[in-house]
């Protein structure tokens, strides 16, 4: 079991935000910085840090998030974890097709995650764990799909 000092939620609770140093100290990996520059530099977005109480996937989500959003629509929630984050894309209805078709310039590991994600009535979320460039490059190009859909 993980000492508990381990856990994000733990560490931070709603009463105590992080600083952007301290996220970045806890997930431990320059792709953090890589997709957090991408979405500020070329999607022109400020990130909005939120407290989430969900406890889906065992607490998966509690804890603080950094939300990215255009126009109101939410391109990611990216989920800070130790020595990796989750970086949750939802790819709408109009976005499958063009998602659909990307798969096959993805990483297995994409490729498999979009397989196994079950559609709703507004699409699927990806829940993509940003551990390497290649998934990396994967979840800026879903992130992509979404800024060129029009609202």
């Amino acid at each position: 079991m993980r000492d508990c000092a381990d856990k994000w939620s733990e560490r931070f609770d709603s009463e105590h935000k992080p600083l952007d140093s301290q996220i970045k100290e806890f997930t431990a990996t320059s792709l953090w910085d890589d997709l957090t520059d991408y979405l500020q530099q070329n999607c022109s977005i400020k990130p909005k840090l939120s407290y989430s109480n969900c406890l889906m996937q065992e607490g998966a989500w509690k804890g603080w998030n950094v939300k990215y959003k255009k126009s109101g629509k939410s391109l990611c929630t990216l989920y800070p974890k130790q020595g990796y984050f989750v970086a949750l894309i939802p790819i709408g209805t109009r976005e499958i097709d063009e998602a659909e078709a990307l798969m096959p310039l993805c990483t297995e590991y994409t490729q498999n995650l979009f397989k196994q994600t079950a559609s709703g009535h507004s699409g699927k979320s990806l829940a993509v764990e940003v551990k390497s460039e290649d998934i990396l490059r994967d979840a800026q190009n879903l992130i992509a799909l979404r800024l060129l859909q029009k609202a």
